[in-house]
């Protein structure tokens, strides 16, 4: 490989954490992390479901530390960057990707419901952000991708509470990144399209909805996870250093229609 493009890409002794890996979109960018040279710091609710991901990034050649975070809960995420200073003493990409989803017409939405996705999606985050922020100024360098959703910038259906949450997550990027880029911290976003996950498998399973949505995006298929990883090494490394409260969208086109 050219050395020059190596370099831009490389991410070796970087520490990086990705929340919400234990599968799909945030399990695949964990592995091209680790395949692009970092150590990484694995979240997900559950501790053991993170096991795969883990074994994944080792056969890579690379080190994997699982932990068992609840990012609605403050504490949890404590816990998480105790873990990170006493093991590596810094951070240097946060992928901000544990979400969650609760479908239901929006009259009928219920505050439960409401406060678990908008806990988790946009107040975790945020606190993901605040001590990974803390420790990349400290350092003056980081990389934070939030990930973001087409529902950003649209209202979605029966998703209230998930479009609130995700055209909140583009404006704390852009918020973010006022505040750090000078102080050589990077603060990003990546807005999925449809993509073929857990999160979407309702829509998939509904012929209808899967047709119509198939018959807008351009390039005619769901986008697979590994179709993210892309855009994610590019904005966790130096190639992307003069990019700053970007929402980069990945969506086989579906914006542009």
């Amino acid at each position: 490989m050219n050395s020059f493009i190596q370099d831009m890409f490389n991410l070796d002794n970087k520490v990086a954490v990705v929340t919400g890996a234990s599968r799909g979109l945030g399990q695949a960018i964990a592995i091209a992390l680790a395949k692009a040279g970092a150590t990484l710091v694995l979240t997900a609710t559950r501790v053991d479901n993170l096991n795969e991901t883990v074994e994944l990034i080792k056969a890579e050649g690379k080190q994997a530390i699982a932990i068992g975070c609840d990012q609605s809960k403050s504490e949890n995420i404590d816990a998480v960057f105790n873990t990170i200073k006493s093991n590596f003493g810094r951070i240097d990409i946060l992928v901000n990707n544990a979400g969650t989803i609760r479908r239901a017409p929006a009259h009928l939405t219920s505050d439960e419901d409401w406060h678990a996705v908008i806990d988790t999606n946009l107040h975790g985050v945020f606190q993901f952000c605040r001590a990974a922020g803390a420790m990349m100024l400290e350092q003056r360098s980081g990389k934070i991708i939030n990930i973001a959703s087409l529902l950003t910038f649209s209202g979605g259906i029966t998703v209230p509470a998930y479009a609130a949450s995700k055209g909140a997550v583009g404006q704390l990027t852009k918020a973010l990144a006022n505040e750090w880029a000078a102080k050589n911290v990077q603060v990003n976003a990546i807005a999925p399209g449809y993509f073929a996950t857990d999160n979407t498998q309702q829509l998939q399973d509904d012929a209808e909805r899967n047709a119509s949505i198939t018959a807008r995006i351009p390039t005619g298929k769901w986008g697979q996870p590994e179709d993210l990883v892309g855009a994610a090494v590019f904005l966790s490394s130096k190639a992307s250093d003069y990019v700053n409260g970007h929402i980069l969208l990945v969506d086989g086109g579906w914006m542009a229609r």
